[in-house]
């Protein structure tokens, strides 16, 4: 099974790291985690944008994901040229998958076995998906 689309936007550049932040509770000394505003705003536009490609029920088997990050074309860069500035690509994609996650394309991201992500510039700004099931011997 392999399912693929396009969603087309402005790919957030805050990442899941960038966005994470901490505070200590006074009374148990402990730390708390939260999410700052951008990251906020970033989870809501992944969630809306991928929440009408989720699946009727989550896969549970081993998932290829290729994910391309098409950026709006900037200065004197190409359509198609690889972004080789951030973000950085396992830092963009954490917070994509758990959103996808979420929303049910999956049971658990640990199911991602096999990833590929690429970013570029183009001159229609969107990220492309693809989800492949994996068989079962990968090579």
């Amino acid at each position: 099974m392999i399912q693929s689309f396009f969603l087309p936007m402005k790919p957030p550049t805050v990442t899941y790291q960038q966005g994470k932040r901490s505070t200590v509770n006074k009374h148990t000394g402990k730390p708390i985690y939260y999410e700052d505003d951008r990251l906020k705003d970033t989870r809501a536009k992944f969630t809306a944008h991928l929440s009408r490609h989720a699946p009727p029920t989550p896969l549970t088997c081993g998932v290829r994901l290729v994910t391309k990050w098409c950026y709006p074309i900037t200065g004197e860069h190409q359509n198609g040229e690889y972004k080789l500035t951030k973000p950085d690509t396992d830092n963009m994609v954490k917070l994509f998958k758990d959103v996808m996650t979420e929303l049910g394309f999956w049971k658990d991201d640990a199911q991602v076995a096999s990833e590929l992500t690429e970013k570029f510039y183009a001159k229609q700004p969107g990220i492309w998906v693809c989800i492949e099931v994996l068989p079962k011997n990968g090579y």
